[in-house]
């Protein structure tokens, strides 16, 4: 990665191609020189063919300037950046900001030009942000060298803001602004030639002045990156918020496994957001919202909330909102009720969320004493405080005093207190006084994305206080290398199955037949009923040609099964194929479990549940490998089926721990593969109570480097009648 060391504190700045022709030269040129902005350091503009631009002196090159500047922020043609980067690093100057377009967004010549900037920046050791890029907005230090007029007032704050996108980068500033929500540092990425996201991302985890990162993104170009610098972020405690578009489905990885038709792009990205702790949100409005509340909170102790607002109707919309976040609303012990009776209103009804009525308008700190009560709930986790700030006041010393009075309880509280409004409005520069004289906590926007935003938060804490438990466990670890042989082609049922079996996987009793009378002896030793399946080598869908057969009770029914099945393979190309015996399994709960290779993340483990859930349903959950095996059963949690396992309607109840460590052991072997495995699947793993076993296995190994297949996986993997008998 790039280091970013001192790239967004410049002690000077260059506006190299600064013109009074260009809007972006002046925007630039203000927001640096802008009094209310408070940049300390010195700005220089260049232009070689005129002496005064934006009626400040030029100098005709950065040679001129006498001594190398900090940041260079050019404005040049494509054609001359390249001579701009050559003599400012001559001169000393390490640190650019290229706003020129014409780059790889234009593709063809573009694109090329743009690698020679890539090229040049490495032989030059140049730190380069875009090009095709506004710049930056480090409101923390007052330096903002930036091409779009930044609206005022620019709020200091800690929510670092990353976009990969230039033209949304001022409506996100603007939104935060309108609901108070202070930046940190905001960057608008271009097309990343030399500076990435995660670059920037690793900066902002290592600020004092961050607390949270929203990010916009539009495509993760370095995964491996992405998941260190998520990492480093969850352990520092340092929320990541994205708003990851893109979330149309593509090809499956494979043709030959069901796992396929369950990743795809777009819930591998889910799944490896869950895994790092990146909270992910579907709006520019929940992503500042969530991003502001959590540099305000930091980590929340629990999902049990308390609500006190002074509206009925409010209190109705947060009791739904609540229960669709996951968000507990327990009852007022009988201690808390009384206490609260004795604040609120005769007429009032104390009960979670609690309405203190329209009695606020004559009692300006009802709500705060009614939230310090609320607070002191053994059962309650954080109190959320409904409450809009004043557009306008008759008085502002009064309305501050009572704003302070409230403040002043509410900071004393032994649980967090989350406050927000009714609906999404912009707080006016009157909301803005009142917070600043008051010193009041941050107001969310509305019941919404406020609701949303804590739930969010909630979710995201929970993720922080598991990644805190299990840092150096070393559960899962290492990876193991596992030898093959012949590690090609596809490994139907029988030789996936014992390879499986060699590496701890439990398999049902298998026997590898040749003829039929040995079909019949295997029969009788494994007990009746039983299956007979065909074992021909890269054989994967044995269903279509007749090469399943179920419930077999006898010898004679063997025999006769055997010669059926030879007959029908003959015919499609698999003559003197052989067979397998199985005991016929009737009862139980079938899962899929299978990984395949995501072409960015690498090994993607799906566990599913089985038999006709898998294409009814979809009830799957996805963990990018490697994985420990709190996190499969976590997974296995996320079933919509796991009552189901749980033991419902009489059935036996399985041990969850000790199928994710089956599981979970699926995911070390496939890891332990490394590149050669394109997929592996057990479809499907039958689970009775304390019994585990594989009834069907698969494995599909790459071709020559590249996935097989691709055709997509709707077709049944290894007969979907032998998942309710094999």
């Amino acid at each position: 990665m790039t280091t970013m060391d001192g790239f967004f504190t410049p002690s000077s700045v260059a506006l190299v191609g600064a013109t009074d022709k260009s809007g972006w030269s002046l925007s630039t040129f203000n927001n640096l020189r802008d009094p209310e902005h408070g940049y300390p350091g010195e700005v220089y503009l260049v232009n070689p063919r005129t002496e005064v631009v934006h009626d400040t002196a030029a100098y005709p090159s950065l040679t001129a300037i006498g001594k190398p500047v900090d940041l260079a922020y050019v404005m040049t043609p494509v054609s001359v950046v390249p001579q701009v980067l050559r003599e400012g690093a001559a001169l000393g100057t390490r640190h650019y900001v290229v706003l020129t377009a014409g780059y790889g967004e234009v593709g063809g010549e573009g694109a090329v030009r743009e690698q020679e900037l890539a090229d040049l920046a490495e032989e030059l050791d140049l730190v380069v942000l875009g090009p095709n890029g506004n710049g930056f907005i480090n409101a923390a230090m007052k330096t903002n060298p930036y091409g779009l007029p930044i609206p005022k007032p620019l709020i200091s704050g800690n929510v670092g803001v990353v976009l990969q996108s230039g033209g949304l980068a001022s409506n996100v500033l603007a939104f935060a602004q309108a609901r108070n929500i202070g930046v940190s540092l905001l960057t608008s990425m271009g097309n990343e030639t030399v500076v990435s996201v995660t670059d920037v991302v690793s900066a902002l985890v290592d600020d004092p002045n961050t607390k949270s990162i929203a990010l916009f993104l539009e495509a993760i170009r370095n995964p491996e990156e992405f998941r260190e610098v998520a990492n480093r972020a969850l352990a520092a405690g340092k929320p990541i918020v994205a708003l990851k578009v893109g979330r149309s489905e593509k090809a499956s990885r494979t043709a030959q496994a069901h796992t396929g038709a369950l990743v795809g792009d777009d819930k591998t990205i889910d799944a490896v957001f869950k895994q790092l702790g990146v909270v992910r949100v579907e709006s520019l409005e929940d992503l500042m919202v969530t991003a502001g509340l959590l540099a305000e909170t930091g980590p929340l102790p629990g999902n049990r909330i308390g609500v006190v607002t002074p509206s009925g109707g409010a209190s109705e919309i947060i009791a739904d909102r609540a229960d669709m976040e996951g968000l507990d609303l327990p009852d007022f012990s009988p201690e808390i009720t009384a206490e609260l009776k004795a604040i609120v209103p005769e007429f009032a009804t104390v009960a979670n969320p609690l309405d203190v009525t329209g009695f606020v308008l004559l009692d300006r700190t009802l709500l705060g004493r009614a939230a310090e009560a609320a607070a002191k709930e053994p059962a309650i986790d954080l109190v959320v405080l409904l409450q809009d700030l004043p557009k306008s006041t008759p008085s502002m010393d009064d309305t501050v005093a009572a704003f302070t009075a409230n403040a002043e309880i509410l900071a004393k509280s032994p649980v967090p207190v989350v406050i927000m409004g009714n609906v999404l409005t912009d707080i006016n520069e009157v909301g803005r006084e009142v917070t600043r004289r008051s010193n009041y906590p941050m107001i969310l926007g509305g019941i919404e994305h406020g609701m949303a935003a804590i739930g969010h938060a909630v979710r995201w804490s929970e993720t922080y206080r598991r990644a805190q438990e299990r840092r150096g466990t070393g559960d899962g670890g290492s990876v193991v290398r596992l030898p093959t042989t012949d590690a090609s082609g596809v490994w139907a049922e029988h030789r996936a199955g014992s390879f499986l079996r060699e590496h701890g996987v439990p398999i049902v009793p298998t026997e590898l037949v040749s003829d039929a009378d040995a079909a019949a002896a295997a029969a009788d030793e494994v007990g009746y009923p039983v299956v007979l399946k065909a074992a021909a080598e890269g054989l994967a869908h044995k269903s279509d040609i007749g090469g399943v057969h179920l419930g077999l009770a006898s010898a004679d029914a063997v025999r006769e099964a055997f010669g059926s099945m030879q007959a029908s393979l003959a015919e499609h190309g698999h003559p003197e194929s052989q067979a397998i015996i199985q005991p016929m399994r009737s009862s139980g709960t079938e899962l899929l479990v299978g990984v395949v290779r995501d072409p960015q993340w690498g090994p993607t483990l799906a566990v599913a549940m089985g038999g006709i859930w898998v294409e009814v349903m979809a009830d799957s959950a996805l963990r990018v490998l490697p994985v420990d095996r709190q996190e499969v059963r976590e997974a296995i949690e996320e079933l919509r089926g796991v009552g189901m396992l749980r033991g419902a309607r009489g059935t036996p109840a399985t041990d969850l721990d000790a199928l994710a460590a089956v599981i979970h052991q699926v995911g070390e072997i496939a890891v332990g593969l490394g590149d050669d495995l394109e997929s592996l699947e057990i479809n499907p793993l039958l689970v009775h109570g304390d019994r585990i076993e594989a009834l069907d296995a698969l494995i599909t190994w790459r071709s020559d480097g590249e996935p097989n297949g691709g055709q997509g996986a709707s077709t049944p993997s290894d007969d979907e009648v032998s998942r309710r008998g094999a």
